[in-house]
């Protein structure tokens, strides 16, 4: 019996070592970090790691963005960022309220975990259920994480901290409350989910593909230097800007054909994806979920009343 117990235990702990996310920050510009997730999608080979977090270190202490999507991650973000600084971490900003940005907060106990009104809100309606999806998607990796909401509220303006002069954007296109951060000093633009690059954009809580175009209008014409992503590689160039402005036209501009034309959603799932836009990873994935997202819209965009009869 001993001998089956120290085999259990040794099956848990070579288990337990396996879910190691290897978080190595990668310096970026003066004082700014990057941990860069993979571009593919939720599997229990990656737990989850698919997003960018990043974090600033300041005369004042260390300002993090996002959390990642476990309690496991936002311990291995406080331990990457104790190999590069030993201040304190004085503040969380997240970005928006999706799962794999947010559900590192456990990790961040007694620190202020800032986000917008509307990024509370969704996360206190929906962080549930998404986390046991996320739960359902990486297995064990999710062990013992649990939801924790903000506990500040950030307004949109300028705010320094540490001499770091944050920009604070409340933008809308992805979630509704999409808050992105521009340090004036080195020029870093972290977007959030507001920006896919190389990786196709996700769809679920956007409040229309044009709200998202007028948002990547305003990110773009910013004085940045460098643009984080939410998913996918840095750039020091417009690109990330001008495939998403190109994406989202080219997927309003299908759906709206396509209710124009009465298709119904299986013929809009299997529409053709631009030779430009199929290397992009998670393409035909994401085309299928974003037109049983929007789709209906469209549809209903069209129908004419039965009560309006008007030419």
């Amino acid at each position: 019996m001993r001998w089956m117990l120290l085999l259990c235990l040794a099956v848990s702990c070579a288990a337990t070592a396996d879910l190691d996310y290897h978080l190595k920050p990668r310096q970026i510009a003066e004082h700014t970090w990057l941990l860069e997730g993979s571009t593919a999608n939720f599997a229990k080979d990656n737990g989850g790691n698919i997003v960018n977090t990043g974090f600033i270190v300041t005369e004042a202490g260390v300002v993090v963005i996002d959390t990642g999507p476990s309690k496991r991650y936002g311990e291995a973000l406080r331990a990457a960022i104790a190999t590069v600084t030993d201040k304190p971490v004085v503040e969380v900003l997240l970005t928006h309220h999706h799962p794999d940005h947010v559900l590192g907060n456990q990790a961040f106990a007694g620190v202020p975990i800032s986000a917008l009104p509307g990024t509370a809100e969704l996360l206190q309606q929906q962080g549930d259920a998404m986390a046991e999806n996320l739960y359902r998607m990486v297995g064990d990796w999710m062990r013992g994480t649990e939801v924790v909401l903000p506990n500040r509220s950030v307004e949109p303006g300028v705010r320094t901290v540490g001499g770091h002069r944050l920009r604070l954007l409340g933008l809308h296109g992805h979630t509704g409350a999409d808050l992105a951060i521009l340090d004036e000093r080195t020029g870093v633009l972290f977007a959030g989910d507001l920006v896919f690059y190389e990786r196709a954009l996700t769809t679920p809580n956007t409040p229309g593909l044009e709200v998202w175009r007028a948002d990547i209008a305003t990110l773009q014409a910013l004085p940045w230097k460098t643009i984080v992503p939410g998913h996918g590689p840095l750039a020091t160039d417009s690109k990330p800007f001008v495939q998403m402005d190109d994406y989202l036209s080219w997927l309003d501009r299908l759906m709206r054909d396509g209710a124009a034309q009465g298709s119904d959603m299986a013929e809009m799932i299997r529409s053709p994806i631009p030779e430009r836009f199929a290397a992009i990873s998670l393409s035909r994935y994401e085309l299928i979920r974003s037109v049983s997202h929007l789709y209906p819209r469209y549809e209903r965009e069209r129908m004419q009343r039965v009560d309006d009869q008007r030419p």
